[in-house]
């Protein structure tokens, strides 16, 4: 399940209302409702960095997927392939992804996930980030880079709490 007990949502006012409205359990929202802050924060930044913005949802969905698997997150890869799924993203590519096959990609998704990956795996992305940046205006590059960057926040919270997906 994981190392810490999860917050039951009787216990805070704010998760009981997300899971209402999710109308499902979500394990992440009860991991961080132990810091209820971080709950509240947490909730409308991601939503800013995934909602709708200068990059598609398809190609956010990329790049998310792309750093969970690298960083072997089960949680936030299995949550991801299914709205990777809806965003047009087939279960061909996510193999692709996972085997790191990136050649039937267009050339602008291969360089958001090869971006994602290096950046997640090196902590930089000097190797890639110039086919970001030739297929991408800077807007998209920082709204891709921020999309990165959160799939790191809660893969590295996941995997450090040993959180497993739900179902």
């Amino acid at each position: 399940m994981a190392l810490i007990p999860l917050v039951e949502p009787a216990r805070n006012e704010y998760l009981a209302e997300l899971e209402s409205k999710g109308k499902r359990e979500n394990r992440f929202f009860r991991l961080l409702a132990h810091k209820p802050e971080a709950l509240k924060h947490f909730v409308p930044l991601y939503g800013t960095i995934m909602g709708p913005g200068s990059v598609d949802r398809r190609t956010k969905e990329l790049a998310y997927l792309a750093a969970s698997i690298a960083n072997e997150c089960a949680y936030c890869t299995a949550a991801h392939k299914a709205t990777a799924r809806k965003a047009g993203i087939s279960e061909e590519e996510m193999r692709a992804i996972e085997t790191e096959q990136y050649q039937d990609f267009s050339p602008s998704d291969r360089a958001v996930i090869q971006y994602a990956h290096e950046l997640t795996t090196e902590a930089d992305a000097n190797a890639t980030n110039q086919a970001l940046f030739r297929n991408f205006n800077d807007e998209q590059v920082v709204e891709i880079t921020l999309v990165v960057a959160m799939a790191n926040f809660t893969n590295r919270l996941n995997n450090g709490l040993d959180l497993e997906p739900e179902g």
